[in-house]
């Protein structure tokens, strides 16, 4: 967990600091356009990762600063995370207890998990959206697998530009080896993730749909998917206006179902889908506990939206019992004056105004 958190130039915070005080529940609120996502997406980069907007590092350094911004946090275990970016640079700079360290290395201290607005419409939007989705949470457990996954994106475009310019046979069947078993191993590692997060969800029910996970589901061995996805790929070799019709684990997609309506979540109402949506970020903090032992940060961007009074006290409770450090963002605060173990802040233009502790 978080002890302390502190920002430099970043965004629309000069300089800010937030301790904890050991809580659990980390409730951040205040007007529109005060910080308040700032200070989640900050914590966000502790795990190495660009962040939960994604954005490029100099669009996060404040305007008028230096051009460049630093993020600074204290854990538990008083271990010390800095991640940092200058202006001039390309690239961020991480630090472990003072010492230079690749960015990859935070992620072995924190584990962070989050929902902002973007994912209330994961249900309804394209499978892209949901596999990259559940692929960002599978790789909590397998390391490898966002490895896997950008290495296949690069291997499927070689493969185009391969066909595209007529290259000899022998190329292509190296092509499509690579593809093959790194398509499978993708499949493999989704399957096995939704297997053990159904088992913690209370909700809805996960499943992994798609051309190889169907012969994965069906019986047949890894092996003998990879063989026979090698078949595949070798008729299929032809391009229809410049581009490859192919199906594999690119195209795959995940159904998230509710339990409690007996219907797929992307029919059910907003406000039960984003209970749908809290109920997998829950389950998975329950899963890195249980299965690591690690304690997760989760990240709540405008955490009670869409959710009525039943729905809320029903999120409180369950943000009590899980074994992570939450952090959430919201316009009001007596909305979150039932969450336990909570240290309340108060953000004002890009700083912090007041912290009280309650529960």
């Amino acid at each position: 967990m978080i002890s302390s958190l502190s920002l430099t130039d970043f965004r629309n915070h000069n300089m800010c600091r937030i301790t904890t005080h050991g809580r659990r529940n980390i409730i951040i609120t205040g007007p529109n356009g005060a910080g308040k996502t700032a200070i989640l997406e900050a914590v966000s980069m502790l795990s190495g990762e660009r962040g939960m907007r994604g954005a490029q590092m100099s669009d996060m350094a404040r305007f008028g600063g230096g051009g460049g911004f630093g993020i600074f946090a204290e854990l538990s275990d008083d271990t010390q995370l800095s991640v940092q970016f200058s202006s001039g640079d390309t690239n961020r700079r991480a630090k472990i207890d003072g010492d230079n360290a690749p960015l990859c290395e935070l992620a072995r201290h924190v584990h962070v998990v989050w929902l902002t607005p973007r994912e209330d419409r994961l249900f309804v939007d394209s499978a892209s959206d949901r596999r990259a989705f559940f692929d960002r949470l599978a790789t909590s457990f397998d390391s490898a697998h966002a490895g896997r996954m950008a290495k296949l994106s690069k291997l499927l475009s070689e493969r185009a530009y391969a066909l595209k310019s007529g290259a000899d046979s022998h190329w292509l069947d190296a092509l499509d080896t690579q593809i093959a078993g790194t398509s499978v191993a993708i499949s493999v590692a989704r399957i096995q993730y939704a297997g053990e997060l159904n088992y913690f969800l209370s909700r809805c029910a996960v499943s992994v749909s798609g051309k190889l996970e169907q012969m994965l589901l069906g019986g047949v061995s890894a092996g003998d998917v990879e063989r026979s996805y090698l078949e595949y790929l070798k008729s299929n070799r032809e391009l229809i206006g410049d581009k490859m019709v192919l199906d594999g684990a690119h195209k795959s997609d995940f159904g998230v179902f509710n339990r409690e309506l007996n219907l797929p979540a992307s029919i059910t109402s907003t406000g039960q889908q984003k209970m749908v949506l809290l109920d997998l970020i829950l389950a998975h903090a329950h899963l890195l506990h249980t299965k690591m032992g690690y304690t997760p940060l989760i990240l709540l961007d405008e955490a009670a939206a869409h959710l009525d009074a039943t729905a809320r006290a029903k999120l409180f409770q369950e943000l009590g019992d899980a074994n992570a450090q939450v952090w959430a963002t919201g316009l009001d605060a007596d909305v979150f004056r039932d969450v336990p173990n909570a240290a309340f802040v108060t953000c004002q233009n890009g700083e912090i105004s007041n912290i009280v502790l309650a529960g």
